[in-house]
């Protein structure tokens, strides 16, 4: 693997990211919703961080980019199109573009929904997914800026991804997500055994991230909202994976 990937936790539940490129010595930095707790991770490390990376303009993602960018230099990477500037944005990226960090080549992929403009990057070589709060383990962003058909078209680019990718999303949220999920989908036998991992995980303190991509197209019901027999099993037979979507969404949000 190309890059050497650090779990950053902050505020209640976020997770920030560092991640240097091992060719290089490039170093990297995810939605920093604080500047602190991250640029004291990074000295721990001995790392310099010379490229922010932003997947939304939510507060507890973009809140310590100014600090951060102001004591490092770092260029600031984000999508232009989102609902609100992002704060410190050197370079627009959107849907569709690549760009080079070290030996890496990241994709951005748009998945709109949660917000209008919301991209993820996906590290091509190390198979790394920052998905931001489009994609959980388990489970999806809400809606807060767009329908189940504006985000579905974004979670199939996602499902396309090979199976031995990591996932590295803005939260840790996979308790919750696994109790909603066995809520709607009890009979699914490696749901259940996930669960157990689940638990015992966060039982110790432990983060659940990174999921695998694989096991998600198995488990996450937003991943889901097109296969036949589970929609079949919520009345939902022979209907459009995004009308399914909607409900399991509506379910979650009132969970």
């Amino acid at each position: 693997m190309s890059l050497d990937i650090h779990i950053v936790p902050i505020l209640s539940d976020n997770y920030v990211y560092l991640a240097r490129d091992s060719e290089s010595g490039k170093v990297l930095c995810v939605d920093p919703g604080e500047a602190a707790p991250v640029l004291a991770k990074a000295e721990d490390l001995g790392w310099e961080i010379d490229t922010i990376l932003i997947t939304h303009h939510h507060g507890d993602h973009v809140a310590g980019v100014k600090t951060l960018k102001a004591a490092t230099g770092a260029t600031v990477i984000g999508p232009g199109g989102d609902s609100q500037e992002i704060p410190g944005l050197d370079q627009s990226v959107a849907d569709g573009d690549t760009f080079a960090f070290g030996s890496e080549t990241f994709r951005v992929m748009g998945v709109y929904g949660h917000t209008a403009g919301h991209v993820t990057f996906f590290a091509e070589g190390d198979k790394a997914l920052f998905s931001g709060d489009a994609l959980f383990s388990v489970g999806c962003g809400r809606f807060f800026e767009g329908t189940a058909a504006d985000m579905w078209p974004g979670l199939l680019k996602l499902r396309e991804l090979p199976d031995a990718t990591r996932v590295y999303c803005g939260h840790e949220y996979t308790a919750t997500n696994v109790a909603f999920a066995a809520s709607i989908d009890g009979q699914n036998a490696e749901l259940r055994r996930y669960a157990e991992i689940v638990a015992v995980l966060r039982s110790e303190g432990m983060p659940t991230i990174p999921a695998n991509l694989g096991l998600e197209k198995k488990i996450n019901p937003f991943l889901r909202a097109d296969d036949p027999a589970f929609a079949e099993m919520h009345g939902f037979k022979g209907q459009e994976g995004v009308a399914f979507l909607a409900h399991i969404r509506a379910g979650k949000d009132s969970f």
